[in-house]
């Protein structure tokens, strides 16, 4: 079975087409983040307009790069939540109504239950039971995965997510949109034990995550050494603050990740969602699952951020199971992973 996937849950606009056994054959994604920079976020009217004017040519290079006609499509997935509403209106209108046309069954798909996969779409070997980490701008989760389609979230994040966090403290100092990537850059050669962050929730019983408490102490010695904030981004200051941050946020994902797998008595941790680039992050957690002898799949960078590669993906199972949609589902920006 082949299927065409396709996203727009923010601002990325991105198509791909799957094989027999979810291989992806192509994963298409046309970035917004120069259109948004300007603005150091996401701007929801400015992203639905440029969904619109791309969806089509970013459908048209998907199958290009498969090499397939859209004749020999056999299901079409599209992302219905969560995500900004009118950008999830554009893909998701634009597959029902492809489907509908060409007489194709359909599935919406759950943005974060296809994170869920992308790391076995990205090692192409076969699902196991696993504890996955799901942390992105907008989502930190863990979540206990039994099986496709079979899972319970164990903890999320109670305030902010990680992501947010990232994109918040570098917006203190300057540096740029999407802050993840700049913090991370910005950290490099700095002393991640130079200024002690709390990490929020790190050694508490449960699962959650918080992550306002350590933005918030970004503030406060930020306040406390305003002489910082007009440093150069590669100053000695600035590097020791984003690795001191760096590192406390990372402690309590592989923290927190290590003890689910632990108790939840699997032999996989996975890893996916934009923050699952940060290459901290990639390090630490892979230390510690050797330490705890576990196994470790990480999803590779370009199926960690927003893309149509987990959408066809996840599609594809679910299709191939019999699952369909019906045409008059509407986009649920709310959508929650249960």
């Amino acid at each position: 079975m082949l299927v065409l996937g396709i996203e727009s849950s923010c601002d990325e606009t991105s198509a791909a087409v799957v094989s027999d056994g979810a291989r992806i054959l192509s994963n298409v994604v046309a970035s917004q983040i120069a259109l948004h920079r300007p603005y150091g976020g996401v701007v929801p009217e400015l992203a639905s307009r440029h969904h619109l004017e791309l969806i089509n040519t970013v459908v048209t290079d998907a199958l290009r790069e498969a090499s397939v006609t859209l004749d020999q499509i056999e299901g079409v997935a599209a992302t219905c939540g969560p995500g900004l509403a009118s950008s999830l209106l554009i893909g998701l209108t634009f597959g029902k109504s492809l489907a509908l046309a060409r007489n194709l069954p359909f599935i919406g798909i759950n943005h974060m239950e296809a994170h869920l996969i992308s790391p076995w779409l990205s090692a192409g070997r076969a699902f196991e039971p696993n504890v996955s980490l799901i942390v992105s701008g907008g989502h930190t989760m863990l979540v206990h995965v039994r099986a496709i389609g079979d899972h319970t979230v164990l903890g999320q994040t109670t305030d902010d997510a990680a992501g947010e966090a990232f994109d918040k403290v570098s917006k203190l100092l300057g540096l740029g949109y999407p802050g993840g990537p700049e913090v991370e850059k910005a950290a490099h050669g700095g002393n991640p034990a130079a200024i002690p962050f709390p990490r929020g929730k790190l050694n508490d019983p449960d699962f959650d995550f918080s992550f306002s408490g350590i933005k918030t102490s970004v503030l406060y010695w930020l306040r406390k050494h305003p002489e910082s904030k007009i440093q150069n981004p590669k100053s000695k200051i600035v590097s020791d603050l984003c690795a001191s941050f760096q590192q406390a946020v990372v402690d309590v994902l592989v923290g927190k990740a290590i003890a689910a797998a632990l108790a939840m008595r699997v032999r996989f941790v996975t890893v996916s969602g934009g923050v699952a680039c940060n290459g901290a992050l990639r390090d630490l957690l892979a230390a510690a699952c050797r330490r705890n002898n576990l196994e470790l799949l990480m999803a590779d960078r370009k199926l960690c951020t927003d893309n149509a590669g987990m959408i066809a993906g996840l599609g594809w199972h679910k299709l191939h199971a019999g699952l369909r949609t019906p045409l008059d589902l509407d986009a649920q920006p709310n959508l929650q992973l249960r």
